[in-house]
């Protein structure tokens, strides 16, 4: 058995025809990848089920938890198609109608099969085609249709997607398809489930309703709307994942960066899981080494403390799945030996605290900086204990024992945590050996090592974090 690299911030890799064959998994496996993403905008139910059997018996093969997270398509809007499949080419200055009428568009109009979009629409609103290369505004409201004139030109053409940055759309973040997803992969037992399409708190819990609490929920930021709404989304969310894709298409670039710092911030601040996503590798796709630039994105990620950075393309279609992950893996490992890590890790630690858990693992936290400390070791039944933890960012290793498999695979996403299934505890002096045993499979402390432990008393009672001690292995 080989044991995973002991990094902080972890690895979440898209599978597509590029990764799914069960040899070119395992590799990735090796090479440190926590988390795959199944994403359901593509493939079939029997392709998905393959490659999640697939990864749960690499997950029994290498004796570690790996968390699968399927990402849910959300509703795609689109412009109609047009007359003979043409292309047209629309120029600044020019006006151009979106409207409900079924016919075939021209150069001058096309159909908005949304009714209900038209509808909301109004003068001044913003509308941008093809991922943003035609940037439209309303500049008159009739009756099925709204005039546009052209503030950047390009190419329109059959179903391309339509943005609407800032507008209140009045439908679900989930379309019946997402529904139906969501209930296939609450049957193969998916341990998150990432919402497309996110504008309020109400999306999130909409899905909640559906699938209940065996899976996290992982909020996917990528509108304007639901920037303005991240406490109450956050509120509702068990983690937030950076789209900066779309962000970047529904904001002007130079939005994206401090969007961005502000999510990880607020993550933190809260303790839940923050992924930073889209184009890190991006040029992996086609060449097997990454530009400086995508190496300094993905690592001003992990100075930011992002839990988790994520894979698309690079590992789903690309040419070089492994290579990219074994630059990424690369990248965290060396900014975490970096001098400047650890004072970015202490600047924006929380040092609110709202419970006795709280204040146990800050000071925990504090006791494990001043002292020879190899590990910190956590007992945890629902998870909340090593949660506590990981929100410090200590820079020693975080063991997490816990008996729940589901516990400990949705937990491997989350900065620091090295999540092992270990039997129930029934005391403080049955969990010191279980901690000594599974500390010396990993690699991570020897005899005479001291190791500060966390847990809550009585054991088995979810959310009472109230123990902190130091023993010597």
């Amino acid at each position: 058995m080989q044991s995973s690299p002991l990094r902080h911030t972890k690895i979440l890799a898209t599978v597509g025809p590029a990764s799914s064959a069960p040899e070119v998994l395992e590799q990735l496996v090796r090479l440190g990848v926590n988390g795959f993403r199944l994403n359901f905008s593509h493939g079939s139910y029997d392709d998905h089920r393959k490659v999640f059997e697939a990864i749960r018996a690499l997950e029994e093969k290498y004796q570690r938890p790996i968390t699968i997270l399927q990402d849910l398509q959300g509703p795609k809007i689109r412009v109609g198609k047009f007359a003979d499949g043409a292309k047209h080419k629309l120029e600044v200055g020019q006006t151009f109608t979106l409207d409900d009428a079924p016919e075939l568009g021209t150069k001058n109009r096309v159909q908005l099969p949304h009714p209900e979009i038209l509808e909301v629409l109004n003068e001044g609103d913003p509308i941008y085609v093809n991922d943003g290369v035609v940037k439209m505004r309303v500049v008159a409201k009739k009756k099925g249709a709204v005039e546009c004139i052209v503030e950047a030109g390009g190419a329109i053409s059959d179903r391309k997607g339509v943005n609407l940055p800032g507008v209140d759309l009045p439908f679900s973040a989930m379309t019946d398809k997402d529904r139906q997803d969501a209930k296939f992969g609450q049957e193969l037992g998916v341990d998150w489930v990432a919402l497309s399409f996110v504008q309020r708190a109400e999306d999130v819990q909409e899905l909640r309703d559906l699938i209940g609490s065996k899976s996290y929920i992982m909020a996917k930021m990528e509108m304007p709307n639901a920037i303005k709404r991240i406490d109450s989304i956050l509120d509702v969310s068990d983690g937030l994942m950076v789209a900066r894709g779309d962000l970047g298409v529904e904001l002007p670039l130079e939005e994206v960066p401090p969007i961005q710092k502000r999510i990880i911030r607020r993550c933190r601040e809260e303790g839940k899981v923050v992924v930073v996503a889209t184009q890190m590798l991006e040029s992996m796709t086609q060449n097997n080494t990454p530009t400086r630039a995508e190496v300094s994105d993905v690592a001003n990620a992990a100075y930011e403390g992002a839990d988790c950075l994520m894979l698309s393309a690079e590992t789903a279609a690309g040419q070089y799945p492994v290579e990219a992950v074994d630059v990424m893996g690369r990248i965290i490992s060396r900014v975490e030996r970096s001098p400047a890590w650890k004072p970015l890790m202490d600047a924006r630690s929380p040092q609110n605290v709202q419970n006795i858990g709280d204040a146990i693992t800050l000071g925990a936290h504090q006791m494990a900086e001043q002292l020879d400390i190899c590990a910190i070791v956590t007992f945890t039944s629902s998870g909340s204990t090593a949660q506590r933890m990981s929100r410090q960012r200590p820079l020693q290793p975080i063991l997490v024992l816990t008996p729940e498999r589901e516990i400990a695979r949705k937990l491997n996403l989350t900065w620091g945590l090295q999540p092992h299934i270990a039997r129930n505890v029934r005391d403080f002096e049955d969990l010191v050996p279980l901690a000594s045993k599974a500390l010396a499979e990993k690699g991570m402390c020897g005899k005479g090592s001291n190791v500060l432990i966390t847990a809550g008393v009585p054991f088995g009672i979810s959310g009472s974090t109230n123990m902190v001690r130091i023993v010597t292995l």
